[in-house]
């Protein structure tokens, strides 16, 4: 049972996320699990989630898309996060309502700690949201609010860097990327943050437990 007592749902997500911030190197959360202060101090961020496979109870989500806008005041474990979400604009008004307890947390599971960590849900709204993958390059466009691209970081021999077997809350294997373009303009944000840390994430998610 939720906390506002509704029931909860049943729900699972397979695909890979992409996420942009503002550290300049790699970001410290990873491996300090949110004990570490991000490079700056303080943490702003996009992500884009591709769903390949997924449910909300009943309701089939696969195929569709998810952007998030993310800013943490200081050390991730401490909370105080704002947070907004882009559903895909295809999306079932069924579908559109279990993203949004998704990503908001209170549809427990994977992403549960959104509703501890969050304290201010700045809103969920429909748009536009592609994720393209073309070579190493994946893409993020949710019009113009957010534009993002990241490409892993090269390491020997050409081959991905990946941080593996990590406690990391979104995935154990991180693939160390940057950004090629990462623009918001949203809820009165203005970032840029080409150049700086990303990451790409296969996921595999589920709640409510």
């Amino acid at each position: 049972m939720a906390l506002d007592g509704t029931e909860l749902v049943p729900w699972a997500i397979k695909g890979e996320l992409i996420l942009n911030c503002n550290c300049t190197v790699f970001c410290p959360c990873v491996v300090s699990l949110g004990k570490h202060a991000p490079t700056e101090g303080y943490c702003q961020a996009w992500s884009g989630i591709r769903i390949d496979e997924g449910h909300y109870g009943d309701e089939d989500i696969s195929g569709l898309n998810v952007g998030l806008m993310l800013e943490i005041p200081g050390l991730m474990a401490r909370g105080n996060w704002k947070a907004a979400a882009y559903i895909d604009e295809r999306a079932s008004e069924a579908a559109y309502d279990g993203l949004v307890k998704i990503f908001s947390g209170a549809a427990r599971g994977t992403t549960g700690l959104f509703a501890v960590l969050v304290s201010e849900f700045l809103g969920a709204e429909r748009a536009p949201v592609v994720f393209e993958t073309e070579g190493n390059a994946r893409r993020l466009m949710v019009g113009k609010k957010i534009q993002g691209e990241v490409v892993p970081v090269p390491g020997k021999n050409g081959a991905d860097q990946v941080v593996t077997n990590t406690e990391y809350w979104m995935g154990p294997d991180i693939t160390v990327a940057t950004a090629t373009k990462g623009r918001v303009r949203a809820f009165g944000r203005v970032w840029d943050f080409d150049g700086r840390s990303a990451e790409i994430c296969q996921i595999d998610w589920h709640g409510p437990k």
